[in-house]
């Protein structure tokens, strides 16, 4: 992975033609009763600005539309890749995307974390704002709406990757095919006789996390098999939920034969659960996991799994983020690659 060392930069001086359109960064500075430098310091994510005056002029800003003109003189060409948890090989397959196309077009990138938070915290969106990255790929994430003036103000473009909840029409976002791969995954399970499947989702505030429920349901109606409330569980993405929910699913009176897990991460927690329960994969459960983690091929048995393109997501968005900074806004984007079923050891017959 690139890695630099964040140069102080120039600020941007004030001047009468900084927007690109309605108010100049000199009119904003009047209408707030402030100086210009303090506006410029503001669009700068300088820490010497008082809460009030900042909240201020970033009110005026977002009210007159201001855009800072793109300056070509930058010492530092930087991406800004931001994670709300920066954990797990599902990590690093995004970096992985990222970096390519970073090395790729000669520019440095910057990882930060929002704390675990699903909305990156203020914190984070000065540190940007003073770096002044010439785009900010988040993952799993979501802008409010204050944080989106003060990028679009700044003329910094933006893309989500697999956003979090509904990122609304007027922000590019790229994604994959997540209830198809829900429906594809069941199917699989209810194709090999199954008829008690249970699932195991992530967090259902997230949009992908939902959708793959919903894929499931659809297996199952398609199926004419009725969705059990009891076998439809919530996660939240780590081992730990899949070993735990896993746990309770194998001790029901009428334990499920097979287990749709929300990701390959639940889906080995889930595997520590059967083990500790003195059953077998998949002679005693079948079990089918979601992203196709370098690791689902090596573990015993190996994970049957579908594959989102986690590595050609990332490349997708930060292409997309340079292309905005290059040809300026655009009508929103939004695109799902799709996701495939990888069937390995980990599925069989049920023998119940």
């Amino acid at each position: 992975m690139s890695t630099a060392e964040v140069q102080p930069r120039k600020e941007e001086p004030p001047s009468a033609g900084s927007s690109a359109g309605g108010a100049t960064l000199a009119e904003i500075a009047r209408a707030a009763g402030v100086s210009a430098p303090t506006v410029s310091k503001v669009l700068n994510g300088r820490a010497d600005v008082a809460p009030a005056t900042r909240s201020r002029v970033e009110e005026l800003l977002r009210r007159h539309g201001y855009r800072r003109r793109r300056s070509g003189s930058q010492q530092l060409q930087l991406l800004d890749l931001v994670f709300h948890e920066l954990e797990s090989s599902w990590a690093m397959e995004v970096i992985r995307g990222v970096e390519n196309v970073a090395r790729e077009e000669g520019f440095s990138l910057v990882l930060s974390e929002s704390a675990g938070r699903l909305m990156p915290g203020q914190t984070w969106v000065d540190g940007v704002l003073a770096r002044r990255p010439v785009g900010v790929i988040l993952v799993l994430s979501d802008l409010d709406a204050d944080q989106r003036t003060q990028l679009i103000s700044r003329d910094i473009p933006f893309v989500v990757v697999d956003p979090a909840g509904d990122p609304g029409d007027d922000v590019p976002s790229i994604g994959a095919t997540n209830w198809h791969g829900g429906l594809a995954a069941t199917r699989h399970l209810v194709e090999l006789g199954h008829r008690r499947i249970a699932v195991i989702g992530g967090p259902s505030s997230m949009m992908c996390s939902r959708a793959r429920i919903d894929g499931y349901r659809a297996a199952l109606e398609t199926a004419g098999i009725a969705v059990d409330p009891e076998l439809v569980r919530e996660g939240d993405f780590h081992h730990e939920s899949g070993y735990a929910v896993g746990l309770e699913l194998l001790r029901l009176p009428e334990p499920p034969t097979a287990v749709f897990t929300g990701n390959d991460l639940q889906a080995l927690g889930l595997y520590e659960a059967a083990r500790e329960l003195g059953l077998r994969i998949p002679e005693d459960l079948s079990v089918v996991g979601f992203d196709d983690l370098p690791i689902a091929r090596w573990v015993g048995p190996p994970l049957t799994t579908v594959r989102q393109p986690l590595t050609e997501m990332a490349e997708a968005a930060a292409r997309l983020v340079l292309d905005l900074g290059r040809a300026g806004p655009t009508a929103a984007t939004r695109v799902d690659l799709a996701t495939t079923l990888v069937a390995r050891s980990s599925t069989a017959p049920p023998r119940r």
